[in-house]
């Protein structure tokens, strides 16, 4: 038995995919940098793998949400140019600046602390700052960006900062034509134009992000932040599929049948006998459930290939195993169950779970728990590290 099969379940990461999709999506920006967005360990894909097949892809960029993330790249030897955008009041603002990451700033609170840990550190913090354009969410607001600049500008002639960098986030920029897209820009076009008259000369200014990047060309400036395009998964259904733009899912999941049972009709599958036989049949056990990432709410609905035919989830996902009807069909125990993929056996989907369980392709990736073994295919051609 092959290693694979060994494994109760496992998530193929296909780096080669991956670094095909950075280079699509830098020639889709040709005139800007790529950052590679490998929060929440790469979207579920493993950060430190990912990060590296980026940056041999030619992005120029890492961004994360937390400094956590930030400080383990830097921990496991990533060198560049590292972003990260999510703080809290008492964050390791010293740490992210003596390991050289770029942090964002979106209040006077943040600056306050990242300067007085510059000033700590002996050395200044590099700070982007973060402008609200109308996603409402993390940002200063316009009507606070002349005190946060000017503050910032005090500490940058002062030493304790450099502004590398103005940036923004779209609202609804995976919604074809939503009116929000060219309104944000707008005012991001002022915001930043404000900040530069009033002495800020940023490295970048950013605002595009996956769906950005690929349709909003106006959008691209400096620098774009690719996320979930990189995996090879389309922002935006309404948009395109992955092979629309170019790109190749990087992750398929896969369990071993741990079970091939016949069954009379009549029988209830699962708790809540929510799916009964109609006659006798064969049911295969899928040893992976909400545990491992398996949405509950695609019970009764998610696809899975099983014996080269895609079957439906049969009655409930439980926590760590559900079960498929076979219709009478013979699979062997070991046989793989293939949950999603790029589609080259016929299986399905990031998306097609995510419409089974009313949610995006985001979220499916992304939550596929620790449990389940990351298995990488085609790493680096020269076995390096990159960025190290």
């Amino acid at each position: 038995m092959n290693e694979k099969a060994s494994l109760r379940a496992r998530a193929e990461i296909d780096l080669a995919a991956l670094r095909a999709n950075v280079r699509v999506l830098r020639a889709r920006a040709a005139g800007a940098q790529l950052m590679a967005v490998v929060k929440s360990d790469a979207y579920g894909h493993g950060a430190l793998p990912c990060a590296r097949a980026a940056l041999e892809a030619g992005a120029t960029w890492l961004g994360t949400a937390t400094p956590q993330e930030a400080l383990a790249l830097r921990a496991a030897g990533i060198g560049g140019r590292v972003m990260c955008w999510l703080w809290t009041p008492g964050g390791p603002w010293r740490e992210a600046i003596e390991a050289d990451v770029d942090v964002s700033v979106s209040g006077m609170w943040a600056l306050r602390e990242v300067t007085a840990a510059a000033a700590d550190a002996g050395r200044p913090a590099r700070v982007q700052l973060k402008a609200d354009t109308g996603l409402g969410r993390n940002g200063c607001q316009p009507a606070d960006w002349p005190a946060l600049v000017a503050a910032a500008r005090t500490a940058e002639e002062e030493g304790t900062v450099r502004i590398t960098g103005l940036w923004s986030h779209f609202a609804c920029a995976d919604e074809p034509g939503h009116p929000s897209v060219a309104a944000q820009l707008d005012v991001f076009r002022e915001m930043v134009a404000y900040a530069e008259k009033a002495g800020v000369e940023p490295e970048v200014r950013h605002i595009a992000n996956s769906p950005a990047t690929l349709t909003v060309p106006d959008s691209h400036f400096d620098l774009v932040r690719t996320g979930i395009a990189m995996y090879g998964i389309s922002p935006s259904p309404e948009l395109g599929t992955p092979a629309d733009f170019g790109l190749r899912p990087v992750m398929t999941l896969a369990a071993s049948i741990a079970l091939v049972k016949q069954v009379p009709a009549g029988h209830g599958i699962s708790y809540g006998h929510h799916y009964t036989t109609s006659r006798e049949t064969t049911l295969g056990l899928v040893p992976v459930g909400y545990a491992d990432g398996i949405p509950r709410h695609a019970s009764g609905r998610g696809p899975v290939l099983v014996g080269g035919v895609r079957r439906t989830v049969a009655g409930r996902v439980a926590m760590d195993q559900f079960v498929v009807d076979l219709d009478g069909d013979v699979v062997e125990e070991g046989s793989d169950a293939v949950l999603f993929g790029p589609g080259d056996r016929g299986e399905p989907s990031a998306e097609d779970w995510a419409q089974a369980a009313d949610t995006i392709a985001y979220e499916i990736v992304t939550r596929i728990g620790g449990r389940v073994p990351r298995v990488y295919l085609n790493g680096s051609a020269d076995g390096k590290s990159a960025g190290s």
